[in-house]
Parts: C-alpha cells; structure tokens; sequence
C-alpha cells in the first residue's frame, strides 16, 4: 500500500523553505513593513499590491481577494499541484530526502508529477542527442546564427533524430507509459501508432519561471519535413501557451534586479538567445501565439506595478509587426508600467542584428526604442493621406480612440499635443474629438450592465477584515495586540503573553481569533501562528491572516516586540480597570465594617498594587 510522507518531514521542508524566496520567482515582492513583504496578488487582478508575505512565518495573505496559506498552499495553487506533489517538490528543491510511513513504501508518483518527469527526461535526451553524428544539420544551423556549444548548452538546446521512434524508445526504457508520453505531448497517436512528435528539428525546451520544463519548441531543419516552420509541444496538463514565456526562467533574475526593471520581449528562441549573449538577459518571448492579456498577467507579477517598469517590444516594421504591436498595446493598456516598441534597422531581428552588427547593435535596440502609444497612433494615422482635409480627419477619428484610453489626464493632454502635431491640426480640436471618444466608450461600457439584471450578479464573499472593523479606541487596541501576539507572540513574555490572551476581547470577530490563539500550546514552535489562523473559525480566518501578515506599527523588530509587550499589558490594566469600577460600584453597597466589605478592599488594594507592577514593568 502506498505511503504517506512523515510529519516530521513535511514540517521539516516547510521549516527550511524561504517562503518569499519560492513566491518571489513569480511575484515582484519588495519589502512593507517589519518583517513584511508585498506584491501584486497572482490569484486575482489587480494595479495596487495587496499580497502580503511573512517570511518569518511561512504565510501569506492577500488583503484584496482574502486568498492565504502557507508555501504548500501557494504551489497548489499555482500549480495546481496535490499536496504531496508540493511536498516532494520543496523537498527536491533543498536535496531531502522524504521518508515515508507504513513501512517506508514510497507512494506512487501523482500523473502531473510523471508528466514533469518525463519533460525533463525528455530533454536531457534531446540535449545528448545534438551532440551525436546525426545532429550535424542542426549545430550547422545553431552555428549559422551565431551559437556555439557553450549556447546551447545555456539554453538547453537539442536534437530530434528523424526516426519515428527514437524518444519513444529511449523514454519507454525509463519507463515512462506512451499514455504519459501522450499526455506530455512528447509523442504523438496516428494510424501507423504512436510516433514522436518532433523529428529531425532543432529543439528548445520551454520552461516555466521556476525552471521546470512543460513543452518543447522544435525547428525544421530539412527540406522533405512537411511540417510547419516551427512546431511547438500541444496544449497538455502543464502546457499553456498563452501562459507561458520562454526564457523567464533565466530572464527574472536580472529584471528584478534592474534599474529601471525592463522586460524585452522577442518574437522566437533564436533572439531570445541572442539577446541574451548580446547582454540583453530581460529577453523572454511568445511561444506560438501572440503577446496577450495572460502574458501581461504574468509579467506583471514580476516587474511590479508602481510605474517605473518597462517592457519593451522588438515588432518587425512590416504589416504583420504592426498588428501584432496594436494587439500587445490592447493588453498594455492596464498596465503601469511604460511600454516601448524598438525596431531593428532595416527590420533586422534581434538574431539577425547580432549576426550582421553585433553584441553592441542588439543592446542598442534599447536606445532606438519608441513609447508604443506614439507606435500605435503611427500605425492608425499611416493610412490616410495627411495632405487632405478628409485624410486628416479621418486620421483623427481613428487615433483619437486610443488616446481616449488613458486615464492620467496629464498624459492624456500631452498625447492630444503629440497626435495634433502628427496631423497637423488644432490641438484644442483633436482635445474636443478625444473626449467625444472617451465620452463614447464610456457610454458603450455602461450599456451592457443597464441591460443585465442586477440580481445576475453574485454577490462577493462576505469576509470580516480589517477595514470592517470598528473604528473605536478599544477596537484598535485589541485589533494591534492581536496582531502582536500573531507575529511576536514566541518573543514576548510567556507569563504576560499567557495572562493577556486569556482575557476575552470586546469585539466578536477578534475574540474569535484570540480563542485560536490562546489554544496555541507551544507558541516557540515554528508555523504556531499558521496553524492557529487556519484554527479561526469562519466568517473571521481572513482576519485573522490580515493580522498574521499585517504590517505591525512599530520602527523596527526590536521596537516591534516592545511594542507588544505593552500591547499585552495595556489589555492586562484594562481588565484590572474593569474589575476596579466593579468593585467600586459594589462596596457602595454593603457595610464597610462587613467580612464582605473587608474582602472587597482587600482585592482592590491587590488590583491597585498589580496594576503599579504593571507600569513599572512597562
């Protein structure tokens, strides 16, 4: 019977794991506050970063669409993944070794798992195969562009024989099923049987940004292969085109790094190689399809989204890089970041430009480039004759259109000078034509939720955060020390800690996160928080993840803890101030001189004298 993995293994993965390290290869996270980091969520869309990362604790949360969890969670959802799937994941990633129970067996490995397995086998075999007698033609035409062995190697570039069977032979020794190498979309099922899918091409392996392999990219190479140009793995379980850059895997590194962060995005394999020689390493590209709304998506996650990014696009000059450039610009428009088309002399491609001119000409590109709002219009206005009244008119009525879409008004007026100038106009009649247009879209946006019935829409997810809290000074002081105990609960006295959490808060929502909390055993272990935050009952867990992954009022970690510290006895002195007015009000009702008198001052003398220990503690 197949094993589960210790739980002693899976905290201990989970223990060595930079939480922010494994969600930082898909999200820009820069640092917000103590302890904190924020990003643009990956889960929803979104222009302002909400997605808040705890490295000290393993969590995550998003104040925006209330998602959250530990690094197990992320990858499941990102991945979509199986549990043990992110276990065995993290695990390979740090060199453990997994042990497993009921008497050790090793369970059997999950079909995305086997498909990812047979990606990367598949492309270790192509990679040997490029070096063999048959793969002459393909390192001709590696070399013909400009790549060496030490390229490829880079790249992971390799061969397909041209036999029918050759991958399928050498992966079925590894014992990989041909259902799996169908599912892989390795081979292929036609009449003759299963066949591989790519023979006698060049091939590139296709990587996801943590550097996994999903699909292959493959290039013709002779003359008697009837198939197309470039053929690319189908669509599968782990394979979606419109999903995936080429290249981001080794690209991310450096646009994180960069000053300003700059994306430049190629149209094939060979100009993201070349860029990358040519010491552009922020070059990624499509893979079969054109640059789109997902693509954006995942950019975004990586250059951020406060404005000071760029992406920058290499579109051919002819009419089909002029489409191309107008739908990337649909997908841009939601975007902060600047976006910049360059083209290569003479129309020369990144890969070309490199073989003809050199390193110091690709790297160039990036002076040449142009903001691609200015591209565009270009490319609306190019068909009219500028020279006639009509021509520009109607040059007008198609640009205007697109500067209507910005919405920074200071831009927005800049742009109507820039298009007044390209044809020639008034600028305060190409403004009135804009704002028709804005005034058009606006209109034409409105319609369809006139039309549909309000009840269609479901109604969100009523959550309890932050925001919804109450506004009141008792509120704030049990929503911070909340918050104190959450992050810096291993760090504050244990007996205070102790005393502070077992008094019952004002408000519903943070005592029912205080009861998670207070049931915490060993506050010193790691992932306590974690786990009591995924303890709080529902409609409050969310937050209680804002209160985990919030960010903590205080200058630094060693103010942080001072700070909660004296969170926990300001909660500690007003229970000790609520005990007192009822014991005030009580001993105006009974004898002074009575045993119940006595005992009433007694206790407040007590109450006065511990809450003295506590001011002079603080």
């Amino acid at each position: 019977m197949p094993g589960r993995i210790a739980q002693a293994d899976i905290d201990e993965v989970k223990a060595r794991v930079n939480i922010a390290d494994v969600i930082g290869e898909r999200v820009a996270l820069k640092p917000a506050g103590i302890g904190s980091m924020k990003g643009l969520c990956p889960f929803h869309d979104e222009k302002s970063p909400s997605f808040n990362v705890r490295p000290q604790v393993g969590f995550y949360h998003c104040f925006g669409c209330g998602e959250s969890g530990d690094v197990y969670t992320f990858l499941r959802q990102m991945d979509h993944l199986s549990f043990t799937e992110a276990v065995e994941r993290l695990a390979a990633r740090i060199g453990f070794t997994l042990h497993y129970e009921e008497g050790g067996a090793a369970p059997e490995t999950s079909g995305r798992t086997r498909l990812y397995a047979a990606n990367a086998a598949a492309a270790e075999w192509f990679r040997q195969q490029l070096m063999t007698p048959e793969a002459d033609a393909g390192r001709r035409f590696l070399g013909q562009r400009g790549f060496d062995a030490g390229a490829a190697a880079h790249f992971g570039v390799g061969y397909a024989p041209k036999g029918w069977s050759g991958l399928l032979d050498a992966m079925t020794k590894q014992g990989f099923t041909r259902d799996e190498l169908i599912a892989a979309g390795l081979v292929s099922q036609g009449q003759r049987g299963v066949y591989d899918r790519f023979r006698g091409r060049v091939v590139w392996p296709i990587r996801d940004i943590t550097g996994q392999t999903l699909g292959f990219g493959a290039r013709r190479l002779f003359d008697d292969d009837n198939g197309p140009k470039y053929l690319n793995t189908p669509e599968t379980v782990l394979y979606k085109k419109t999903q995936v850059l080429y290249g981001l895997d080794l690209a991310k590194r450096d646009i994180s790094r960069g000053e300003p962060r700059r994306v430049v995005v190629v149209e094939g394999y060979t100009d993201v190689m070349a860029c990358h020689l040519a010491g552009v390493t922020t070059a990624v590209a499509t893979c079969g399809t054109a640059f789109g709304a997902d693509h954006m998506n995942i950019l975004r996650r990586v250059i951020g989204d406060d404005g000071t990014a760029e992406v920058v696009f290499t579109f051919d000059p002819d009419a089909a890089g002029q489409k191309a450039a107008v739908r990337a610009f649909a997908s841009t428009k939601s975007l902060k970041a600047q976006s910049f088309v360059a083209t290569g002399p003479q129309g020369l491609d990144p890969c070309d430009l490199r073989l003809q001119r050199g390193d110091a000409a690709v790297r160039s590109l990036m002076d040449a480039k142009v903001p691609m709002f200015e591209f565009v219009i270009d490319q609306r206005v190019a068909g009219f004759d500028l020279a006639t009244v009509e021509g520009r008119i109607g040059g007008l009525r198609a640009a205007a259109p697109i500067v209507a879409e910005l919405r920074d008004p200071i831009i927005r007026r800049e742009y109507e000078r820039v298009l007044a100038r390209r044809l020639g106009m008034d600028t305060g009649e190409v403004h009135r034509e804009v704002d028709r247009a804005a005034h058009a879209e606006a209109s034409a946006a409105r319609a369809p939720q006139r039309a549909e019935p309000a009840a269609s829409a479901p109604s969100p997810e009523l959550r309890v955060t932050l925001a919804t809290l109450p506004r009141t000074p008792d509120v704030g002081l049990e929503r911070d020390a909340m918050m104190g105990f959450l992050q810096y609960g291993h760090r504050i006295d244990p007996d205070l800690r102790q005393r502070a959490v077992a008094l019952e808060m004002r408000n519903p929502a943070l005592e029912a996160v205080r009861q998670s909390v207070a049931a915490a055993t060993d506050v010193s272990r790691p992932g306590w928080a974690v786990e009591a935050v995924s303890a709080v009952r529902e409609p409050y867990r969310s937050l209680a993840a804002e209160l985990l992954t919030g960010e903590f009022p205080a200058r630094d970690d060693d103010h942080a803890v001072v700070s909660a510290h004296d969170l926990a006895r300001r909660l500690v002195t007003r229970s000790l101030d609520g005990r007192k007015r009822e014991l005030l009000g009580a001993i105006q009702r009974v004898p002074a001189d009575s045993e119940q008198g006595r005992a009433v001052r007694i206790e407040l003398r007590e109450l006065d004298a511990e809450r003295q220990r506590l001011l002079a503690e603080s």
